[in-house]
């Protein structure tokens, strides 16, 4: 069994679906990062079969809505003197600016660079976004 010790102070990333954390860990820029990091694939998980852990030593600026999008059924742990002070699980954003890009070509956003897209939820469970500017549907 692999052993990774406790953090003291920083966050952990869990519930990751299985597969995505590597994902997780580019696009949050973790491996640029000073303090301690470790990404965890496969963790046996009584709730879930696998799943993956990131575990961030120190201070870290999260986008919430960023990690929403990437998986919504995260769980961020925020960890101080060892010990979880608060859980949140950001879930799918209700609305989303400038993490998204539209796809129709004549939207605004597509022609303007000082526009950013900026998309609504309008299917939760297919995932599916509409741009509030042209009306364009996307999937993410």
């Amino acid at each position: 069994m692999l052993k990774v010790d406790r953090i003291q102070l920083g966050i952990v990333l869990d519930h990751i679906q299985a597969g995505k954390g590597f994902l997780i860990f580019q696009e949050l820029g973790l491996s640029s990062r000073k303090e301690p990091t470790a990404l965890l694939m496969n963790v046996p998980s009584s709730k879930m079969g696998k799943k993956d852990m990131i575990k961030v030593s120190g201070v870290l600026d999260l986008d919430l809505t960023k990690l929403g999008l990437l998986d919504p059924g995260i769980t961020v742990n925020y960890i101080e003197g060892g010990e979880v002070i608060r859980k949140v699980k950001p879930g799918l954003p209700e609305r989303v600016v400038g993490l998204i890009k539209c796809k129709n070509p004549r939207c605004i956003t597509s022609t303007e660079s000082y526009q950013e897209p900026i998309f609504t939820l309008v299917d939760k469970e297919n995932k599916e976004y509409q741009c509030h500017f042209c009306g364009e549907r996307v999937r993410v």
